[in-house]
C-alpha cells in the first residue's frame, strides 16, 4: 500500500505516526483536522456567508464519514485478498488468477469509466502486492 503521500507542492510526505495503524503496517490517514487547526469558519469552508459555510460543514461530515467506511472497507477487502493468497499458494495454486482480476477490472470499468480501472488497479495491488 501507499507509504508516501504527495503534497500540492510536489513533495513528498509521510502520514503522522499517531495515526491508527492500517493492516498493523502503515498509519491512516486523519479523518479531517480539529476545529482549532483549521482556523475560523470562512477559512475553512471559502466563504464568509453563514448559512452557506454551515451547510459546507455539515456536507464536509458526511464526506468524513464516508472516507471513514471507504478506508475500512479498503483494509477489509485488501486482508481478505492476501488471504485468498495465502489460502491458494499454500494448496500449490498460483499466486495470480488473472482471470478474476480481469474480472475486477471489467466491473470497475463499467461502473466508473476510466477512473474505475484506476481504482481497481489500486484495490487489486492492495490485496496482492504489485505485480
Amino acid at each position: 500500500m501507499m507509504t508516501d503521500v504527495m503534497e500540492q507542492s510536489g513533495g513528498p510526505t509521510r502520514p503522522k505516526a499517531e495515526q491508527p495503524a492500517v493492516n498493523g503496517s502503515e498509519p491512516a490517514v486523519p479523518l479531517s483536522p480539529t476545529a482549532e487547526a483549521a482556523g475560523p469558519p470562512e477559512t475553512r469552508t471559502g466563504t464568509e456567508e453563514p448559512s452557506a459555510s454551515a451547510r459546507i460543514v455539515q456536507i464536509r461530515e458526511r464526506i468524513d464519514e464516508i472516507d471513514h467506511a471507504l478506508i475500512t472497507l479498503w483494509q477489509e477487502r485488501a486482508a481478505l485478498s492476501q488471504e485468498v493468497g495465502v489460502t491458494r499458494m499454500a494448496s500449490g495454486g498460483t499466486r495470480l488468477v488473472l482471470s478474476r482480476e480481469r474480472e475486477i477490472l471489467e466491473r470497475f470499468r463499467v461502473a466508473l469509466g476510466a477512473d474505475g480501472t484506476q481504482l481497481a488497479l489500486l484495490l487489486l495491488r492492495a490485496g496482492r502486492g504489485p505485480l
